[in-house]
C-alpha cells in the first residue's frame, strides 16, 4: 500500500466512480484539469521529509473522492472539477515520493471506470456505484489507519507493504 501503483490506481479508479455519477458533458473540462494537474505536480518534486503525511492526504482524498458519490449531484458542476484537481495533485506526490512517473500511466486507465459507471447509473441506478464506492472508502481507511499505528515489532511493515 506504501508505493507503486496501487495508491494513484485506487484514487484514480474512485475519481472514475465519481465522474460516472455526473453528466458526460462535464467529463472532458474534468479530465483536462485532472491531466493538466497531474502534469504540472509531476514536474514539482516533493520533500521526502513529508512521506507520511503525503500518503494520508493520498487516502484522505480516496476516501473523501469516493464518497462524494453519495452527494456528487448535489453540488453542481464545481465538484467533479475540485476532484479532479485534488486527485490529480495527491496522485502525482505519491508516484514522485514513492515510485516511477510511469506508474500515474499505468493506474491512468481506472479514471476510465466511469465509462461502465455512468452506464449502470443511467440502466440501474446508483445503488452499486455506491456500494463499490463504499469498498474503496473502507481500503482507504485501513491504508490510513495502518499510518498512525504506533511501531509494534513484526507488526508494522507486514501490513504496509
Amino acid at each position: 500500500m506504501r508505493g507503486g501503483v496501487l495508491p494513484p490506481a485506487l484514487l484514480f479508479c474512485a475519481l472514475g466512480l465519481a465522474l460516472g455519477c455526473v453528466r458526460r458533458r462535464a467529463w472532458v473540462p474534468c479530465l483536462l484539469v485532472f491531466l493538466a494537474t497531474l502534469a504540472v505536480f509531476l514536474l514539482v518534486p516533493m520533500p521526502r521529509d513529508y512521506v507520511e503525511a503525503i500518503f494520508f492526504a493520498c487516502w484522505t482524498t480516496v476516501i473523501v473522492t469516493a464518497a462524494s458519490v453519495y452527494f456528487v449531484q448535489r453540488f453542481g458542476r464545481w465538484l467533479p472539477i475540485v476532484m479532479s484537481l485534488n486527485a490529480g495533485a495527491w496522485a502525482s506526490a505519491v508516484v514522485d515520493i514513492s515510485g516511477s512517473r510511469l506508474d500515474v500511466v499505468k493506474a491512468f486507465p481506472c479514471v476510465l471506470l466511469a465509462l461502465p459507471a455512468s452506464w449502470i447509473a443511467e440502466r440501474i441506478g446508483l445503488i452499486p456505484i455506491k456500494v463499490i464506492s463504499s469498498w474503496f472508502i473502507a481500503v482507504a481507511t485501513l491504508a490510513a489507519v495502518l499510518q498512525l499505528l504506533p511501531v509494534t515489532p513484526g507488526y508494522l511493515p507486514d501490513h504496509l507493504e
